[in-house]
């Protein structure tokens, strides 16, 4: 059973508690493999229902497999008669290897005023900020001004077939009225160079791509490994990985990402063109893995099975591919792989799913703005377009606009983007109760 903390008193505010929430979350294993081997959801589902419990909320508890768990409660508000809006987080994180990081990755040690863990950043840390919020609408009894519906999904890591998706399939009667959604990967600030200093941008997410992961298998003739053979399909499978790794995908502009690459130049007084776009990016730091992933189609070679002993040809070899396509360019990217893979690969789908573009505009746009800019004025909010996926997608099924929008305010110099799924994973305590405050202004002006 997870270390659990206490808290020292009756909290009076979401930023009160959001820390003891996050640390408790972090210790909790609730790492996703992606092949149904690890714990599940269950043990931080669970969590979140006694923190709703306590409060005086009923959740529902949904479970797609034993031990893979997702949590929603709706709370009311003052125009039942408006949309409802849903914030959603996942509970589940990716595997982290102990022995790479400086701190147990289940530790949530408070280090250099930050809190280390795997689910600091993807996205333990946004759960802690919606549970904090929501505990402290029912505390005061207070209603948003539409209905929100908050969700805790399950398996969002291996594309949310356990999760999201099984939620909106069997039970899309939980999202009623709902026609947005705000959820990850978005309202986090960087800081840029400006004519007269330095200012911190906020992106929100507007658009993702989609995904499609694919398994490439090349057949050959076993064989004794001192006997030559040209049908190895271990090389075949090798000259496959090397024709996709070296074709060259064509840009093409997102107004998500047009719009942010504008926004940017406007802000740095930095010119580009499409294609050069170095120096500009380079002000992103981090961040602009992200922003590069999106700029093409993408196809990038994950895990790789081959063989049984060291003196046997085998008769087969596999790959796992991680392709990430624009909006409308799913067909085209798996025709052009199964090009590229040749005659002797065979390519099958393991998961595929959609990508999502959605309006920089309109009042939930805005009231996402003012929530940050009345924390931190001055500053700048820009669009962009995600290089991943979230359980947006899911949601959409039921007509539902999703955003990217966890808000915490980044220092200068922490390379945060590469956390997603990296080594180290940290949160600054204080960007934490930044987002927390941000994101109850927020749910008050939805």
């Amino acid at each position: 059973m997870s270390e659990v903390t206490e808290p020292s008193s009756q909290p009076t505010s979401p930023v009160d508690e959001v820390v003891r929430l996050c640390r408790d979350l972090i210790r909790i294993d609730s790492t996703n493999y992606g092949d149904g081997s690890g714990p599940g959801e269950r043990e931080a589902a669970d969590y979140v229902v006694a923190q709703l419990r306590e409060v005086g909320l009923e959740p529902t508890v949904v479970e797609s497999d034993p031990g893979r768990t997702s949590v929603v409660v709706r709370v009311e508000g003052e125009d039942r008669a408006r949309p409802a809006l849903c914030i959603h987080g996942h509970l589940d994180v990716v595997p982290a290897n102990a022995d790479d990081w400086q701190v147990d990755p289940l530790s949530a040690e408070l280090k250099d005023d930050c809190i280390w863990g795997r689910g600091a950043v993807d996205m333990k840390d946004m759960d802690a900020m919606i549970l904090a919020n929501v505990r402290d609408l029912a505390r005061r009894g207070a209603k948003p001004p539409r209905d929100i519906v908050f969700a805790f999904f399950a398996d969002e890591e291996a594309g949310g077939v356990k999760g999201s998706h099984h939620v909106v399939d069997h039970h899309p009667e939980l999202f009623e009225g709902v026609t947005e959604a705000v959820s990850e990967v978005g309202g986090y600030s960087v800081t840029v160079p400006t004519s007269d200093g330095e200012t911190r941008a906020y992106l929100v997410q507007t658009a993702e791509k989609g995904i499609l992961w694919l398994r490439l298998t090349a057949h050959g003739r076993a064989g004794h490994g001192s006997v030559p053979n040209d049908e190895n399909a271990l090389v075949r499978l090798a000259e496959a990985i090397t024709r996709v790794n070296e074709h060259k995908w064509p840009r093409e502009y997102l107004a998500s990402v047009r719009e942010l690459l504008d926004g940017l130049s406007e802000l740095t007084g930095t010119s580009y063109s499409d294609e050069d776009l170095d120096e500009l990016l380079d002000h992103l730091g981090g961040a602009q893995g992200f922003v590069r992933g999106t700029l093409q189609d993408t196809a990038n070679f994950t895990m790789a099975e081959a063989g049984y002993k060291h003196n046997v040809i085998p008769q087969s070899a596999s790959a796992s591919l991680d392709c990430r396509f624009l909006p409308g360019h799913d067909d085209e990217l798996l025709d052009t792989i199964r090009e590229l893979a040749g005659e002797h690969v065979t390519v099958d789908i393991v998961h595929r799913d959609i990508a999502l573009d959605a309006p920089f505009e309109g009042p939930l746009v805005d009231a996402m703005k003012a929530a940050l800019l009345a924390e931190d004025p001055g500053a700048e909010v820009l669009p962009y377009c995600l290089s991943g996926g979230t359980d947006n997608k899911a949601l959409s099924k039921l007509g539902i606009t999703g955003y990217g929008f966890a808000p915490l305010q980044l220092p200068a110099d922490l390379d945060f983007a590469p956390m997603f799924h990296g080594i180290d994973e940290r949160v600054p305590v204080a960007a934490l109760e930044f987002g927390t405050r941000v994101l109850q202004r927020f749910i008050a002006t939805c």
